[in-house]
């Protein structure tokens, strides 16, 4: 059985609401961690207690190997989230990038098991069966950091620490790996009702690519276009938390 050691090593809460009754599930992308969920978990709370997913390898969790492959990472966080799973709350999943990803696998697997999702929200990723022949887990550390520069999605001062990217780079190789030989089925599907945001220039997903998550569906769907590129949501924060907020309290 998962003990709440696990669970919390996994799943990060920044700001307790344990009187509310719904709960957010956030996932990070490559290279990312739990952190970068804070500004969201401080902005709902005390609507919904948000919990922020830390992939192993990185801050606190640096000293442990990364996993390169999302069926295994997806299985190891269901695994440390099913006491959270437990609660008698409305649980919506949100991931951006690898964690949209994530996030899809992780529904499948709770309602796979009987549970169900009150929501998911996949940002800034392609569909699940959409492919493109991506290697950047291949490339020497410059080639991972370059592309890390044209994402966006990485503080500069931590690009230029030499001495801080030799301690995360593994990390976010291990990421790029497990997202880069990810496959998953045209046939695939959650019940849950699922949301798609993207950028309308977000050079890793095009519309027709976000557009694709319908077939993924198997109830309501609808997708959200914002202005800016693949980390968008840095940008238009208030709108998507407006966006969560009225998933999250909305009844029933």
């Amino acid at each position: 059985m998962t003990t709440s050691t696990e669970e919390s090593l996994w799943a990060r809460c920044f700001h307790p609401a344990p009187e509310s009754d719904a709960q957010l599930v956030c996932f990070p992308h490559a290279g990312g961690s739990a952190s970068f969920y804070f500004p969201v978990s401080a902005q709902l709370s005390p609507d919904a207690e948000v919990f922020a997913v830390q992939y192993p390898g990185r801050q606190d969790r640096r000293k442990e190997p990364g996993i390169g492959d999302i069926q295994a990472l997806a299985d190891r966080i269901h695994e440390a989230l099913r006491p959270l799973l437990e609660r008698p709350r409305r649980t919506v999943l949100f991931g951006h990038s690898m964690g949209a990803t994530l996030a899809f696998e992780v529904a499948r697997r709770i309602e796979r098991d009987g549970g169900e999702v009150s929501h998911l929200f996949a940002s800034g990723r392609r569909a699940p069966s959409s492919t493109r022949p991506e290697t950047v887990h291949r490339r020497d550390d410059d080639g991972i950091i370059e592309e890390l520069k044209a994402l966006a999605g990485t503080d500069a001062s931590l690009l230029g620490d030499e001495e801080v990217m030799r301690v995360v780079l593994p990390a976010i190789r291990s990421d790029y790996r497990a997202i880069e030989t990810y496959r998953c089925p045209p046939e695939a599907t959650v019940r849950a009702p699922l949301t798609v945001l993207t950028g309308d220039s977000d050079p890793k997903t095009s519309l027709e690519e976000a557009e694709a998550w319908r077939g993924h569906a198997g109830g309501p769907f609808d997708l959200r276009v914002f202005p800016g590129g693949h980390f968008f949501l840095s940008a238009q924060g208030p709108a998507i938390i407006a966006l969560l907020r009225e998933r999250l309290t909305a009844a029933g």
